[in-house]
């Protein structure tokens, strides 16, 4: 195929990528700085925002994976919030309205899209699923930044929507936390706290975490592509999300039983903000189960977090 991948430069893009390549596929990743990347990715220059040249590799390709956006990983001030709205929302429009322009449309749309978009699982006491999940936004005694996260997400999933596409099947990809063993991931972040001794539950570790493995992800992604029955939102989370402290605690015992400091709510808003990023990443429940990829068939290989942490921290140990 040939593949498409606006944003295609962060840590999710990199697993695609490589997953793409080693397939034989051809893979155009749209970004705003070049880079270099690997062997067999071509690199075109985009803005993220308005029509250019760029559009042409669009019209004849057979997929576009939309991962365009801001970091997550950043303090959320107000500036940040901003930008990280704009540029999901703007990337998503312009990513439409080459796609409608195209004389050769794709004919699959998959657009990056998050698991914060439903509600904190504390509120509800359930899994959330594609068909009953809950969209947050108005759960009581939270705060107003997590709120503008969902918001982000809302509009993030209607630029998307609004497209006039008739050729062109759509797909919202909800997804959890990618674990994947590159550096810079988020379990690169949660193994360097493990293996310091600070791997411990976060204030009292009860909130759940939704999480996929990166192969997995990869797997769905190449599922959904070749599904043409399947449309709208559809979450990537592995089927076994768990509460926090039982994810470091398997995490832990991946890396040689390590002790795990606890810490309360606010030494985690005092560590995010020394490490520029955003305690709702430590605090919010996401508890998000992947009901349309299993009545579709999907079958995970890395369905548990254990056997998955295991997998993922051997491979980081044979790389580094």
């Amino acid at each position: 195929m040939k593949v498409v991948v606006p944003g295609g430069t962060g840590h999710v893009g990199a697993v695609l990528r490589r997953a793409l390549v080693a397939r034989g596929d051809e893979v155009v990743v749209l970004s705003r700085h070049p880079e270099a990347l690997e062997d067999g990715v071509r690199h075109v220059l985009w803005d993220g925002r308005t029509l250019g040249p760029w559009a042409d590799e669009v019209d004849g390709a057979d997929v576009v994976v939309n991962l365009a956006g801001r970091s997550v990983s950043c303090r959320y001030t107000d500036a940040n919030l901003r930008q990280m709205m704009d540029s999901r929302v703007e990337s998503t429009r312009v990513v439409g309205e080459a796609i409608m322009k195209a004389e050769r449309p794709p004919k699959v749309w998959l657009q990056m899209s998050t698991a914060t978009i439903y509600a904190d699982a504390r509120a509800h006491g359930r899994a959330h699923d594609e068909a009953s999940g809950v969209i947050g936004g108005e759960e009581p005694d939270v705060p107003l930044y997590w709120e503008y996260s969902v918001r982000i997400a809302r509009h993030w999933e209607a630029a998307q929507a609004e497209a006039e596409l008739p050729h062109t099947r759509r797909v919202a990809l909800r997804t959890a936390m990618v674990m994947s063993p590159d550096r810079g991931s988020v379990l690169d972040y949660l193994s360097w706290l493990t293996r310091v001794g600070l791997g411990g539950p976060v204030a009292g570790g009860e909130q759940h975490v939704s999480w996929i493995h990166a192969d997995d992800f990869v797997r769905a992604v190449l599922f959904l592509i070749e599904r043409d029955d399947l449309d709208g939102p559809v979450n990537l989370a592995a089927p076994g999300p768990l509460p926090q402290r039982e994810l470091m605690r398997g995490l832990r015992r991946a890396w040689g039983r390590r002790p795990g400091l606890p810490a309360t709510r606010w030494m985690a808003s005092v560590g995010a903000f020394a490490l520029r990023s955003d305690p709702e990443l430590l605090l919010k429940s996401r508890r998000v189960v992947p009901g349309r990829l299993l009545d579709a068939g999907f079958v995970f290989e890395h369905p548990t977090w254990d056997e998955a942490a295991a997998d993922l921290v051997g491979a980081m140990r044979s790389t580094r």
